[in-house]
């Protein structure tokens, strides 16, 4: 038996094989694989599902009225209140789950203090939501 070098004397050129029966073994072996396997991974229980159709239940919070008229007098929901009354109906307020939102109308001619007073007890009894309602109609 003559071993061959790293030179080709004879001149025959070299021959480059690729071995192809592992290469057919393996891709057997996963054909079998994906047979035995595929079934399986199709199987289903057919089950008639009820239909139904909802819409998210969202809670909308309570909105108060808090109305200030041109003197100074303080209305919450259309009922007359001094300050002491609606300093306590405020923190009771934001005791709720969802908290209320305040609507707060005031006066075109009211001083600006008042509106600034109703806003800080709001503030320091909890309450973050407070919104203006204006008249929209321009002149």
């Amino acid at each position: 038996m003559a071993f061959g070098g790293l030179t080709n004397e004879a001149g025959d050129g070299d021959h480059a094989e690729i071995n192809m029966i592992p290469l057919i073994d393996v891709m057997l072996v996963l054909l079998v694989i994906f047979i035995i396997t595929a079934p399986l991974m199709t199987h289903a229980v057919k089950v008639d599902l009820p239909q139904a159709s909802s819409q998210p239940n969202e809670m909308k919070p309570e909105t108060i009225q808090l109305s200030i008229q041109a003197d100074g007098t303080v209305f919450w929901n259309a009922e007359v209140v001094d300050a002491a009354a609606w300093q306590t109906r405020m923190a009771v307020a934001a005791q709720r789950t969802p908290q209320p939102e305040i609507h707060l109308r005031a006066d075109g001619d009211l001083a600006y203090r008042h509106v600034a007073q109703i806003m800080a007890d709001a503030a320091k009894a909890g309450l973050v939501k407070l919104g203006f309602v204006t008249d929209p109609r321009t002149q």
